[in-house]
């Protein structure tokens, strides 16, 4: 086993040792979400008559189990953590008191690992080096860590004893180590090529006690707690025996857990690693439960063709919102219940209002969640009943 996991600094408490200069959290010690948003969705409400929504809140601190970590600096003397505001300037965190003290960890040893091994450091300026970014993933049931290694090379090789020293180091905590190939001159993080070099395929959840599966590329929510209550929200909201058509559904989180309670449903999603991971989790579903699932590859505004015939469409969209096209079917043709799961806010307004605008759709219910605590990020679901 490696080294025994410690409490983060910092952890209840309104100081943080790393503001300023870093970014992450520019509400730290302010409570619930923030008062613009509140002010907005309660203003939504009122001109829809309705209460203020519920705010849902939960652990303000060792919440984040999912951090992407950006490695700068030099070769002999990396930094990781996160870039100041504006910059590609890296902010040390080494006692993130929102992080899992897992994270804190892993970056401790990842860092000590690019020293030993000598491993240059990415520069933008020359787009030079090869260590660019560290993911780390904390599974809840065993609580050990899949950890990313994002280079600018476009095989291992080159950071071969790097990464024996993560995993040799890291031991029992370790989940599973992979390299990520990122070579291109841009903001983007993660590449498209993921090389395990040791461990399991991917961190496994569970919602609605049904098992989720999480490739290191597939996209996941880093606050656990509060995801699952929004998940857990959702099933409340769809009635049994159902046919549900459920759109940006990422690994299934929240359509494998409410197959029990479905007839059928319709799942889908874009992106190859999200799909890998859905693959997964309907690999290990009963056969009987495995045939109420149809997959639905391609983006949502092509697909929005599967919401035919659904009593009750679900979305998770990214922050732009929803494709035009799956809005414009939906306004034109509502299922009984829609379900809205807006992780940006603007977008949801806009959304929203492009729904009502007809009179087929009416908002029934909104309820806002603190998924991410001390930002101004604040995650919405929203009820669309057809009127």
């Amino acid at each position: 086993m490696g080294a025994p996991m410690t409490r983060p600094v910092g952890a209840g408490s309104a100081s943080c040792p790393h503001r300023p200069p870093c970014p992450g959290c520019p509400r730290f010690g302010e409570p619930g979400i923030a008062p613009v948003a509140a002010a907005t969705l309660s203003a939504l409400a009122r001109q829809h008559g309705l209460p203020p929504p519920q705010v849902v809140s939960g652990a303000t601190s060792a919440f984040r189990l999912r951090a992407r970590l950006a490695i700068r600096g030099r070769q002999g003397a990396p930094k990781i953590g996160m870039f100041q505001s504006g910059t590609h300037r890296v902010v040390p965190i080494p006692d993130c008191s929102v992080q899992h003290p897992s994270i804190n960890r892993v970056a401790a040893v990842v860092r000590a690992a690019l020293v030993d091994a000598g491993v240059p450091i990415y520069a933008e300026a020359t787009h030079r080096g090869l260590a660019r970014y560290l993911q780390v993933v904390v599974e809840r049931a065993s609580q050990r860590v899949q950890v990313v290694l994002v280079a600018n090379c476009a095989v291992p090789g080159p950071l071969a004893p790097c990464l024996d020293l993560i995993r040799d180091r890291l031991g029992d905590d370790l989940h599973s180590l992979w390299f990520n190939a990122q070579c291109e001159q841009s903001n983007t993080i993660l590449g498209a090529d993921f090389q395990r070099w040791c461990g399991s395929e991917s961190v496994v959840e569970r919602f609605g006690g049904m098992a989720v599966h999480y490739p290191p590329g597939a996209f996941g929510q880093s606050n656990l707690e509060i995801a699952e209550r929004i998940i857990g929200h959702v099933r409340e909201r769809v009635p049994a025996g159902a046919r549900a058509s459920e759109f940006y559904a990422g690994v299934g989180a929240i359509g494998l857990s409410l197959l029990p309670q479905l007839r059928e449903i319709r799942m889908n999603e874009v992106s190859p690693q999200s799909l890998h991971g859905l693959e997964l989790g309907l690999a290990a579903l009963p056969p009987a439960d495995r045939e109420k699932v149809a997959v639905v590859p391609g983006p949502a505004g092509d697909a929005a063709e599967a919401a035919s015939g659904a009593d009750v469409v679900i979305a998770d969209p990214p922050r732009k919102g929803l494709d035009r096209a799956l809005v414009q079917r939906l306004a034109a043709e509502p299922p009984e219940r829609f379900i809205y799961v807006s992780c940006g806010l603007d977008s949801f307004m806009s959304d929203a209002a492009l729904l009502t605008a007809s009179g087929q759709l009416r908002l029934a219910e909104l309820t806002a969640f603190n998924l991410m605590p001390y930002t101004e990020h604040v995650e919405t679901v929203a009820c669309f009943d057809r009127a």
